[in-house]
């Protein structure tokens, strides 16, 4: 396939970014809106359709219904509360406390969870109004009207599918995995000393408190492809499940690297400022092991990307080999940490030193492919699949 021009591969880039999308809906949902309800509604200048159906309109199908559920029973809730009470009570300061009360609690009742503000309002707008029972069902009409328009444009105009965008998501974790493991590697073979192995550390934290963006792309694109029209629901559930189980692997792994950076840290306290943390054999094996560790961890991540895209045979064939090297890898340090313990005597290091070694256990074993095929079968098999679907997912993963 001939490469798309800078230009147009970037306006394709933009029409998939959530803010785009999100912004051209939305405006063209409110003036959709707000014409259809000065057709149907009395009111000379119905702006709660269009308010609605901005509040309604969001970047995948699934969460408009959603949404556009919520606010229609919040806003019902609200009016029935104002005018049954407003016509015992009248407005008064007391009455309004009582009703703002009831709206919350009627609001949590009925869980319209981010639109329980939205009962008490529409309540509190009913309730300084003369004609309480016409302009309230007027205000439901128009609610009613601007979250049909948002529900039927995103029905109609079929929002993106955000898989890609996830799945760079993906891609960029097991690269930043990547670099870290190829770093502290490369650092110790040159002789890290204290001051390294607490940055290590402290970039193992920042990347962990990252997590939470790269899950919220992947909850972008896991509700895109629920009830879109675009993506066939058998492909869209198994793109789910690739997607998230690769996200939860990549985040086991950077909580074991984090706590494997803890433990180079630890070791480096009993050593001077200068001192290296571990001696140049050690350190050379150790850089190796981290280098196939990393190489594993990046392709596992293009692995990832691959079952939602194309074949991913060579990405699980270098996985696979990765992995090897690595565990050939891990049984030499090993054999090199018990010497040197045995030797030195320092065998109150061995605990540290073993808590390493169970850390590196711990990232070969969450990348492993036969692991990793297992649990997506068991997951086919319970949410029982199609037959095509199962046929189609077991020859991908050849176990």
């Amino acid at each position: 396939m001939p490469a798309l021009p800078a230009a147009l591969a970037g306006l394709v880039k933009r029409y998939h970014d959530p803010v785009v999308v999100q912004s051209l809906r939305s405006t063209v949902a409110g003036v959709l809106a707000y014409v259809v309800a000065l057709q149907l509604s009395p009111n000379p200048v119905p702006l709660t359709a269009p308010l609605t159906a901005l509040l309604v309109v969001q970047v995948t199908l699934y969460t408009t219904l959603k949404t556009g559920w919520r606010r229609v029973l919040s806003v019902i809730a609200g009016v029935l509360i104002a005018v049954a009470l407003g016509d015992l009570m009248g407005l008064t300061w007391w009455s309004l406390g009582l009703i703002i009360l009831a709206s919350l609690v009627v609001g949590h009742i009925i869980r319209v969870d981010e639109f329980v503000a939205e009962v008490a309002i529409s309540g509190m707008l009913i309730l300084g109004v003369t004609n309480r029972g016409g302009e309230g069902w007027d205000r439901v009409l128009e609610t009613v009207i601007g979250a049909a328009v948002g529900v039927l444009l995103n029905a109609l105009l079929a929002p993106p599918v955000f898989v890609q965008p996830a799945g760079e998501a993906v891609e960029e974790l097991a690269r930043r995995l990547r670099e870290l493991l190829l770093r502290i590697g490369r650092e110790l073979r040159e002789g890290a000393s204290r001051e390294r192995t607490v940055s290590w550390l402290y970039e193992a934290r920042r990347l962990d408190n990252e997590i939470a963006r790269f899950d919220e792309s992947l909850r972008r694109a896991e509700e895109s492809t629920k009830l879109n029209p675009r993506v066939r629901r058998e492909k869209g559930a198994m793109t789910r499940l690739i997607l998230r189980s690769g996200l939860d692997t990549l985040e086991v792994c950077t909580v074991v690297l984090r706590t494997l950076c803890r433990s180079l840290a630890d070791l480096a306290e009993d050593r001077s400022h200068q001192e290296s943390v571990y001696d140049a054999a050690v350190s050379a094996v150790l850089d190796e092991l981290l280098a196939h560790i990393a190489d594993a961890v990046d392709s596992f991540g293009r692995l990832i990307t691959a079952q939602v895209t194309a074949g991913a045979e060579r990405a699980e064939a270098e996985l696979e080999q990765a992995l090897h090297d690595g565990r050939e890898d891990r049984e030499r340090i090993a054999a090199l940490l018990r010497a040197e313990a045995e030797m030195g005597g320092e065998w109150r290091s061995w605990e540290l030193h073993g808590a390493l070694l169970a850390n590196i256990d711990r990232l070969l074993d969450e990348l492993d492919v036969e692991k990793r095929s297992r649990w997506l079968a068991a997951q086919l098999d319970a949410g029982r699949p199609s037959l095509t679907l199962a046929r189609r997912m077991r020859a991908r993963f050849r176990r």
